[in-house]
């Protein structure tokens, strides 16, 4: 299909993305921005939050890996242990997290642990957020701009720097004013294209290699596609690393996240609050499968029409589309044109929550947690306001020079970087809150927790890459963040002294 024809449906999506931000966004102020007004519906929180969730590292990487060779075998369905420790991880946050963010009324997360343990520890927590929240979106909204530049704006001759300055200034239109009034909505109709976009492509696929719904999986079988469980303990994939490292990215990645938690916490009560996680949760889990099962027919289906696996990869008209590249190239290139337009909705409809709500979240975060615009009471709603929107536009510039050092970097399947880079930034975060919740033991409102948060995760690169000599064989994989988070843990508890009496909001009394 022309690129030129794709566009217009890129731009005829976006400017009902515009129609809907201004038609929620009316009357908006910065309570609205912040929290939506603490009036969030919590059926559209939930649904809205799966796009969020898996934005385009799900729909590109995660069908990606299902062929890759793993040894003797493929990858195939290993992404789902991880799944699995997710469901754990909504759990704690459900139940463990959410009643203790509306029991102390929050409006950042980070306040936490400022009742805990002082303003040191709360602005450490909130430089963690910004840091890991800007190298994790902006490595999945360089994930989709790469792919829509390499299929229809490379044709065009538009560069890559252009392609991405276009889409940032797109979101910056329609979140600017509403904030998460606004992205509750918007998230909400790009989770509808993604998922509409992944059941037509699996519909698609398995009408035209003539395979009934109920024989899919076994057909994605006997291609060897469907291994979930990885019994080699030394491995990086080992089931019981998988599984646990799930569990603590969910809470970290979730639970220990603004842009996250924003959405939880604009719904009006914690009970809502609970159903709107464990609704996400049983979508979320459904869909990854869905999105794996979708995998293992693209890489059938890639055979079927002339694709064959080499030594230099998965072969197809002379390209390897090994990994982050099947997909592309099997919608936009062998699917019909309807087919074609149904995934570059789909696509855009995941490019979009991956960065809306983060520019949203890192912009509250900053103003509240850095700058403390809430307690300036020297600045009307206006000043306010103003400074919102500066620290606003300045995150869509940093976003810009991150995609571009990952354009630079690029790699083969972004979602290994993804989840290998919150090892290291969510795990301060997460050893800060399992001190805050686990101990009644308080730290020095001093400098050090912050060279304790920071000096982990270099330790945790040291082993994981220099460390061969403690560890033999052993490969550390997703329980980097888990490590990272103890080994902080072990530091502040180093720091800390005992106290009799605690906040009695953090008691519950």
């Amino acid at each position: 299909m022309s690129p030129q024809v794709l566009f217009i449906f890129v731009l005829a999506y976006f400017f009902i993305l515009l129609l809907l931000a201004w038609l929620t966004s009316r009357n908006s102020n910065n309570e609205s921005f912040y929290v939506g007004n603490r009036n969030s519906n919590w059926m559209l929180v939930a649904f809205g939050m799966i796009g969020t969730s898996l934005s385009g590292v799900t729909f590109i990487s995660v069908p990606g890996t299902v062929g890759v060779p793993a040894g003797d075998v493929y990858k195939g369905f290993l992404y789902f242990q991880v799944v699995i420790g997710y469901i754990f991880g909504y759990l704690v946050i459900a139940f463990v997290l959410l009643p203790l963010y509306y029991r102390l009324n929050l409006t950042s997360i980070y306040h936490f642990l400022e009742h805990r343990f002082g303003r040191i520890a709360y602005k450490t927590g909130a430089v963690f957020f910004i840091l890991s929240r800007t190298v994790g979106a902006t490595a999945r909204l360089f994930l989709v701009i790469n792919v829509m530049q390499l299929f229809i704006l490379d044709d065009m001759g538009v560069p890559f720097v252009v392609t991405t300055m276009i889409i940032l200034v797109m979101i910056l239109l329609y979140t600017y004013r509403g904030g998460v009034k606004t992205i509750v909505y918007t998230d909400t109709l790009q989770t509808i294209g993604m998922l509409t976009g992944l059941v037509v492509c699996v519909i698609y696929i398995l009408h035209t290699m003539d395979i009934p719904f109920g024989d899919a999986w076994d057909t994605v079988r006997s291609f060897g596609y469907t291994r979930i469980w990885d019994t080699h303990v030394q491995g990086s994939t080992f089931f019981l690393k998988q599984v646990l490292g799930g569990m603590f990215i969910a809470i970290a990645m979730t639970g220990l996240d603004q842009e996250m938690m924003q959405k939880n916490i604009s719904i009006k009560t914690v009970q809502g609050a609970q159903k709107n996680m464990m609704t996400f949760t049983t979508i979320l889990v459904i869909v990854n499968f869905l999105f794996l099962l979708l995998g293992g027919l693209l890489y059938m289906f890639i055979q079927q029409q002339g694709g064959a696996y080499t030594d230099g990869g998965l072969m197809y008209a002379g390209k390897n589309i090994m990994g982050d590249a099947l997909f592309p190239t099997v919608a936009l290139h062998i699917f019909p044109p309807v087919i074609s337009i149904i995934f570059i909705i789909a696509l855009i409809s995941a490019l979009f929550p991956s960065a809306d709500g983060a520019l949203t979240a890192l912009t509250s975060s900053f103003c509240i947690d850095l700058l403390g615009l809430q307690r300036r009471k020297e600045l009307d709603e206006k000043g306010q306001k103003r400074i919102r929107m500066t620290v606003h536009f300045t995150f869509a510039f940093v976003f810009l020079l991150c995609i571009l050092i990952f354009k630079w970097i690029d790699d083969n399947s972004i979602i290994g970087v993804i989840l290998d880079l919150a090892g290291y930034t969510y795990g301060p975060l997460l050893g800060l809150f399992a001190f805050g919740v686990l101990t009644k033991r308080v730290l020095p409102n001093h400098w050090t927790i912050t060279a304790i948060c920071l000096g982990m995760p270099l330790l945790c690169y040291l082993l994981k890459y220099h460390g061969g000599f403690l560890l033999g064989d052993y490969q550390i994989g997703l329980e980097l963040l888990l490590l990272n988070g103890i080994l902080t843990f072990i530091g502040l508890w180093i720091i800390s002294h005992k106290q009799k009496t605690v906040n009695n909001a953090l008691d519950g009394r």
